[in-house]
């Protein structure tokens, strides 16, 4: 059963490889890899971000009252 789920480039690059009997796959996976951290990264930052802020104005709340 074929699975056709490689976008166009990542495919064509592939089969090109396997053609001239080069095998570069090391390279297509990190860079799966280094696009899918990319909005991990961002999203801990936004919520590290939020969380500091959060625990800041708490403690303001905090201090005011007492």
């Amino acid at each position: 059963m074929e699975v056709w789920s490689q976008c166009t480039m990542c495919k064509a690059t592939v089969e090109s490889q396997v053609k001239e009997g080069t095998l570069t796959m090391d390279g297509i996976n990190n860079g799966i890899i280094y696009l899918m951290i990319a909005p991990y990264l961002l999203l801990l930052g936004v919520g590290y971000m939020l969380y500091k802020n959060y625990r800041k104005s708490k403690n303001a709340v905090a201090d005011q009252e007492g």
